[in-house]
């Protein structure tokens, strides 16, 4: 099926957020408004960093989808810049979804999300919060902090804390912010640091996109061990499906698979790969497959 998808935006909280709509070209006698899946991305990652190669395909298939950076990131407005908070972010999907739902042409009340790695645990928390939502996909999702924050080691948590306190004493003190790199080497201090991060993380990025900044202003270190937000999988009425990597060594599995077990709706799919390999070749055939049928199945054409 082809497609059209022009450059759009929308505002949370007054900033807007840059995004990409896409749209499925349907014959005369097609009837009636489409579904619309929105997508957004993980840690520090940007729309142009595979996501439009999901959105490609649910396009194809029927569905209209919506790609956004998060304030802060991107093409979208917030200063400063690289700064994660989770608030915002979570606010930037509820606006995502109220944009979405305002489009002519698509069904306000057949609106699907896809998140991924740290957008994957975000569309947990938005689809408790907002009943409506009709479908959810959570790629290899941050489930767990505290999981998560023990894949990095002792030193290099103990110097991701520092840098934390270091930026957080700087926000306060209305200068510069510290920041910290999100994908690192093993030992190094970083959000992200298997041996498969930095490599995998910076594989995703496209080539000559000089903007792009491994870096996000540390105080999110902070908060990452204190956040569970698997634990919204128990309070969504709607189909989701896990996507689990059962490699995963950002996003480890088994937190992600005890909160899956307690969704009322829950489907889990489970890849032998690692928790980037599932953005390109074959893991992804696969795991973009199984999202289409998912969708087929949840929200009919």
């Amino acid at each position: 099926m082809t497609f059209t998808r022009t450059d759009v935006g929308f505002s949370s909280a007054g900033e807007r957020c840059a995004g990409w709509l896409y749209r499925p070209e349907v014959d005369d006698n097609a009837s009636g408004p489409v579904p619309i899946v929105v997508l957004g991305h993980g840690l520090g990652a940007v729309k142009e960093m595979r996501l439009d190669a999901f959105a490609e395909r649910f396009v194809a298939a029927g569905y209209a989808a919506l790609v956004f950076d998060y304030r802060h990131f991107g093409g979208s407005e917030g200063t400063p810049r690289q700064l994660l908070d989770i608030g915002r972010q979570r606010a930037d999907w509820h606006a995502a979804i109220a944009y979405a739902r305002g489009l002519d042409g698509i069904d306000p009340d057949r609106v699907a999300l896809f998140g991924t790695s740290f957008g994957g645990g975000h569309v947990l928390a938005v689809a408790a919060q907002d009943p409506r939502v009709a479908a959810v996909i959570s790629q290899c999702p941050f489930t767990s902090g505290l999981a998560s924050a023990l894949t990095l080691g002792v030193g290099p948590s103990i110097r991701v804390t520092a840098l934390g306190l270091r930026d957080a004493v700087a926000h306060l003190a209305r200068r510069s912010r510290v920041m910290v790199p999100l994908a690192g080497r093993p030992g190094e201090a970083a959000l992200m640091n298997a041996h498969d991060a930095l490599g995998g993380y910076l594989g995703i990025v496209p080539d000559g996109d000089d903007d792009f900044a491994n870096a996000v202003a540390a105080t999110i270190g902070l908060q990452i061990p204190m956040q569970r937000p698997g634990k919204y999988a128990a309070d969504i009425e709607v189909p989701v499906l896990f996507g689990v990597c059962e490699s995963d060594t950002v996003a480890p599995m088994g937190p992600t698979l005890r909160f899956a077990a307690k969704a009322p709706k829950g489907v889990i799919k489970r890849y032998p790969v690692g928790h980037f390999d599932i953005y390109v070749g074959e893991p992804f055939e696969i795991a973009v497959a199984d999202y289409v049928q998912f969708l087929r199945e949840a929200l009919p054409v």
